[in-house]
C-alpha cells in the first residue's frame, strides 16, 4: 500500500473514532448524576404584551414545542400596560410563541382550576381541570375536540355537586381529577384524586369506555401521576411526601420517600411543617430516554426539582430555591422534560415557565 493511501486511511479512521466520541458525548452526560442550568434566554418576550396568571400545567409534544396551560388569574393593576394572555399558549424549542387558543374554547372554572395536559402518540393533546368531571381531547392546534369523557360540571359524588359524598365509581365520570396519560395502546389513564374528592385510578379504552379503577388504600389523595413504558405507575402522595408505585393493575411496588428540609422556622408546638405545608411530591416526569431512566419530582417544600434514578429511587442531583430571579421557584406547581433533556417548570405565585438545561456533569 502506498504511503498516500495509508495516510488516508488513518486520517479516516481518526475522523470516525472523534466522530464517535461526539455521539457518545449525550449518553455519558446522562450516565451520571444529571446536572441543571436555567436557560434564562427561554421563553422570548410573549407577543402583544401578554401577562400570564398561575401557569397550571406544562407538557412536550413529539416535537418539542412546549404547551403552557395559563389559568389567567391577574390583578387589573397586571394589565395596566399589557393584556391577559391566552388560556394556551404554544412554544417552539428557541421559546418563539408559534400558537395559542381562543379563550372562547373554554368557560372561565375550566381555565382558573388547569391541573394537567398530555400529548398522546398521535400529537393529540389532552386537556384537564381539575374543576370539572372530565377530560378533554383536542387535536394539537385546538381546532377540534375530539373526544369528552365525563360530563361537564357534573362530578362523581352522591348529588353530582362537589358538595356530594365522593363514591370512586366504576365508571367514566370523575370528581376532581389531577392528571392525565395515555399509553401505548391508547389506554386512557386517569388520576381523580386531587384533595377531598375520590382517591383513585380510572381506566378508559380510547372511545371513553370505562375499563377498571383502582384505589391505593394508602393514599388519601393523589396530586400526579406518570405512566412509565414498562408498565409501573408512579404516584404523587403529597400529604405524605413519597411517590408510590403500582403496576398498572393496581398491584403495589414500593414507595420512594422525598426527604425534605424545614427552612422555615416553625413556633414550638406548631406541627404545620411536619407533614410539609406543600408537599415534598407534587408533580411528577419521566426522562425520554429509551429506559427512561430519570425521575423528575416537585418537591414543594424545599422549592426544588429532584431528580431521582428510577431504578433504586436514590436522588442523584437536585436544582432551584425559593426566590423570583431566574433558577429560582415561586412555587414550583408542574413539571415536564423534552427529548433532549432539557426540563420545563411551570410557578403558580410566580407566574411564569423556566427551562432548564442538561449540562455535562
Amino acid at each position: 500500500m502506498r504511503k498516500k493511501e495509508t495516510f488516508i486511511l488513518l486520517r479516516c479512521a481518526a475522523l470516525l473514532i472523534s466522530l464517535a466520541a461526539l455521539c457518545l458525548q449525550p449518553l455519558h452526560a446522562q450516565s451520571g448524576a444529571p446536572k441543571y442550568q436555567v436557560d434564562p434566554s427561554w421563553p422570548k418576550p410573549l407577543p402583544q404584551r401578554w401577562v400570564l396568571g398561575a401557569v397550571g400545567a406544562v407538557c412536550v409534544d413529539a416535537h418539542d414545542h412546549v404547551l403552557l396551560l395559563n389559568r389567567q388569574e391577574v390583578l387589573d393593576v397586571d394589565l395596566d400596560a399589557g393584556e391577559k394572555a391566552p388560556p394556551i399558549i404554544e412554544l417552539d424549542a428557541a421559546g418563539n410563541v408559534v400558537h395559542s387558543w381562543s379563550e372562547d374554547a373554554f368557560d372561565k372554572t375550566l381555565v382558573n382550576s388547569f391541573h394537567s395536559c398530555h400529548f398522546d402518540s398521535d400529537d393529540n393533546v389532552w386537556i384537564l381541570s381539575n374543576e370539572s368531571g372530565m377530560v378533554r381531547k383536542y387535536s394539537h392546534d385546538g381546532s377540534k375536540l375530539l373526544l369528552q369523557i365525563g360530563k361537564s360540571a357534573v362530578v362523581d359524588s352522591s348529588d353530582g355537586t362537589p358538595k356530594g359524598k365522593p363514591l370512586n365509581s366504576d365508571t367514566a365520570q370523575f370528581f376532581a381529577p389531577a392528571d392525565i396519560n395515555v399509553d401505548q395502546n391508547g389506554d386512557v389513564y386517569v388520576d381523580d384524586g386531587d384533595g377531598g374528592g375520590n382517591r383513585r385510578i380510572a381506566v378508559m379504552d380510547r372511545t371513553g369506555k370505562f375499563l377498571r379503577q383502582f384505589q391505593p388504600p394508602e393514599m388519601k389523595s393523589i396530586h400526579c401521576m406518570a405512566l412509565a413504558d414498562d408498565g409501573l405507575v408512579y404516584l404523587c402522595n403529597r400529604p405524605e411526601n413519597r411517590l408510590q408505585v403500582y403496576d398498572r393493575m393496581g398491584n403495589f411496588k414500593q414507595n420512594i420517600e422525598i426527604p425534605w428540609k424545614p427552612y422555615t422556622p416553625v413556633a414550638p408546638g406548631d406541627d404545620k411543617r411536619k407533614s410539609g405545608a406543600a408537599g415534598a411530591a407534587v408533580s411528577i416526569a419521566l426522562s425520554r430516554d429509551a429506559d427512561q431512566r430519570f425521575l423528575y419530582v416537585i418537591n414543594q417544600n424545599d422549592s426544588e426539582i429532584e431528580v431521582l434514578d428510577r431504578r433504586n429511587g436514590k436522588v442523584l442531583s437536585s436544582f432551584g430555591r425559593s426566590g423570583h430571579f431566574p433558577g429560582e421557584f415561586d412555587q414550583p406547581l408542574n413539571v415536564a422534560v423534552d427529548s433532549q433533556g432539557n426540563v420545563y417548570v411551570t410557578e403558580n405565585r410566580g407566574k411564569r415557565v423556566q427551562k432548564f438545561k442538561l449540562v455535562n456533569p
